[in-house]
């Protein structure tokens, strides 16, 4: 697995498994490394799935990860079939102690882009990544991503991706954009679209961003991968309280193209 997902170049691979725990086991994959759980790859593998008809009409399964059993859910509704519905892990936080002004140049921007008045913060629905809230989408269009400078930075998670974020967006309908820099370990640059990284966003949302003494229960929209000529799109539920919140994202996939590829040598 490790060797096809290096062979196909993607930023995440995944594979199906049979399962003695849940309908079906997926293992996610970068060039460089496993993953414990991808969210845009899994709505790809339940969607090939389903254009498979291998799925037996199922509505609700679960899916055996490293990260755990997690329900998907299948919907179809004015925007036609396929439309699947991830839960995620229970976020998680870690304060990101690091220096700042490094981690700013470390993805190509000064520290003053970077917000003052919201946490840098590990977070993770699955997968660790650093969220660093940005003030202004100008921002974006100047990163550049040094991957390899990461794990000297972020001391706490070496291995974590970098996904910095704002309140701005370049399209009405997003409530938040953001960008997704790679691991170096994971032999990839920039991921378009991340189902990990935007539920942990609404996480952050809902920790962090609105009104606290509110119970959470939002439905956001965030786009990312518009800088690299990729748009995308992924909703994110959140609900429950604030020490106990529920994720999970709803989205669509497309069957872009066949691969094949010679492992003989």
């Amino acid at each position: 697995m490790q060797q096809i997902a290096f062979e196909v170049g993607f930023n995440e691979t995944a594979f199906a498994l049979q399962s003695n725990k849940a309908d079906l086991r997926i293992r996610f994959f970068t060039p460089g490394h496993e993953m414990n759980l991808c969210g845009h790859a899994t709505m790809a593998m339940i969607s090939a799935l389903l254009d498979k008809d291998s799925l037996n009409n199922k509505t609700m399964l679960n899916i055996e990860t490293a990260a755990g059993v997690l329900p998907i859910a299948l919907q179809s509704g004015p925007e036609g079939n396929g439309l699947i519905q991830m839960t995620q892990s229970s976020p998680l936080f870690t304060l990101f102690k690091g220096d700042k002004t490094e981690l700013a140049h470390a993805i190509g921007i000064n520290k003053d882009d970077i917000c003052d008045d919201l946490p840098i913060v590990y977070g993770s629905t699955g997968t660790w990544t650093l969220l660093v809230p940005i003030k202004s989408l100008a921002a974006f269009e100047v990163m550049q991503p040094n991957n390899k400078a990461f794990p000297s930075i972020l001391t706490e998670m070496p291995k974590a991706s970098v996904h910095p974020f704002c309140l701005e967006t370049y399209y009405t309908k997003p409530d938040m954009h953001a960008r997704h820099f790679s691991s170096p370990y994971s032999g990839t640059i920039e991921d378009p679209v991340t189902g990990t990284a935007s539920g942990v966003m609404g996480a952050y949302y809902a920790k962090f961003i609105v009104d606290q003494t509110v119970e959470p229960c939002y439905q956001l929209t965030i786009e990312q991968g518009q800088e690299i000529g990729k748009d995308g799109e992924v909703r994110v539920c959140v609900t429950g309280d604030l020490n106990q919140l529920q994720v999970s994202i709803l989205g669509q996939a497309i069957h872009n193209k066949d691969l094949k590829i010679d492992l003989t040598e």
